[in-house]
Formats: structure tokens, C-alpha cells, sequence
């Protein structure tokens, strides 16, 4: 009985393992797509060398594409373009946190929520791509997965997790308190 209790735990760990790696390679993924738009080791030039310079080239193009929906052209024609200094450096700056985040498995749900929205916005200015599918794909799987990306997490530490429950506590007595007033 106790080998049989050991083998149903095996598949569970290796699952949360699995699980917790794929979310270390996302937040890595983030974490490296900021550092190389600012230090240009990716072959492209450094948005902080020459700011503007790469987003407005990008953004242009993305307007000419065939695979752009038409009201995101729009969207870029009229605020990106009127915008580039500022994404410039938002866009990395955020990459670089997020990635951070989501490695130290601090705000998960928010971080990947976040990742999202961008990659989105990636794809509709028609960055579609091998990489860009396994990245949204892993977003997803995340969020359908995301008590059991906990495992090496920040926010598992003791101290953390008490303060967590602690909030949640005063959060739900605060409610009912409001609710027998009423």
C-alpha cells in the first residue's frame, strides 16, 4: 500500500517540477528580451544608443504589414507613433521587471497578466513567429497552472506566506464586518 501511495506522488512531483521550470524559462524569456533592447547583443541596435530609432522603424513597417488588423493600425498611426520616446524605454524596463517577477515567482499572476497584454500587443502589430506562439502558449499554461508554479516561489517563503493570509484574513473580516453593519 505504501509503494503504491509513493508511485501516485511521483507523477504529482514531477508535474509541480515541470510546472515551476516552465515558469523559470518564461520569466528568463522576459528577463532577456529587456537586457538585449537595451544592450542590442541581438543583433538589432540598442533602443537607450538611439532611442526611438528601432520602435519608430518597427512600428512603420508593422503599418504597411497585410497581417495587421486595420484598427490597430489605426491605434498605431494615431498614439504609438505619438508615443515611441516613452515605450522606448517603458517596453524594456517592464520586460526586465516582469522577468524578475516571475522568475523569483513574486506577483505571478499579475506578471504573467501583464506579459500578456504586451504579447498581445506584439502580435497584433504582426510579430507572429515560432517563438512568439511558444511564449503566449506558455503564458497560458501558467495561468491554467498557476497554484502549482509555486513551488520554488518568493512567495512560498514563510514569513510571506503568513503575511499573505494575514491580509486575506483582514480583507474577508473587513467584508463581513461591513455586511452585518449593513
Amino acid at each position: 500500500m505504501r509503494k503504491m501511495n509513493k508511485l501516485n506522488k511521483t507523477p504529482s512531483l514531477i508535474y509541480l517540477t515541470l510546472v515551476t521550470l516552465m515558469r523559470l524559462m518564461f520569466g528568463f524569456g522576459w528577463l532577456l528580451a529587456g537586457i538585449t533592447k537595451i544592450t542590442g547583443k541581438s543583433g538589432e541596435i540598442s533602443w537607450f544608443q538611439f532611442p526611438g530609432q528601432f520602435l519608430s522603424e518597427y512600428l512603420q513597417a508593422s503599418t504597411l504589414k497585410p497581417q495587421v488588423p486595420e484598427f490597430y493600425k489605426f491605434f498605431i498611426e494615431h498614439f504609438c507613433m505619438h508615443w515611441v520616446i516613452p515605450f522606448n524605454y517603458t517596453i524594456p524596463i517592464v520586460q526586465i521587471i516582469l522577468g524578475v517577477f516571475i522568475i523569483l515567482g513574486f506577483r505571478i499572476l499579475p506578471s504573467v497578466l501583464i506579459c500578456m497584454f504586451m504579447h498581445i500587443n506584439f502580435i497584433l502589430s504582426g510579430n507572429m513567429n515560432l517563438l512568439s506562439l511558444t511564449l503566449y502558449t506558455s503564458a497560458f499554461l501558467i495561468l491554467l497552472n498557476l497554484d502549482k508554479t509555486k513551488l520554488f516561489s518568493i512567495e512560498q517563503i514563510p514569513p510571506l506566506s503568513k503575511l499573505k493570509r494575514r491580509r486575506r484574513n483582514n480583507i474577508h473580516n473587513h467584508q463581513v464586518a461591513q455586511t452585518l453593519s449593513n
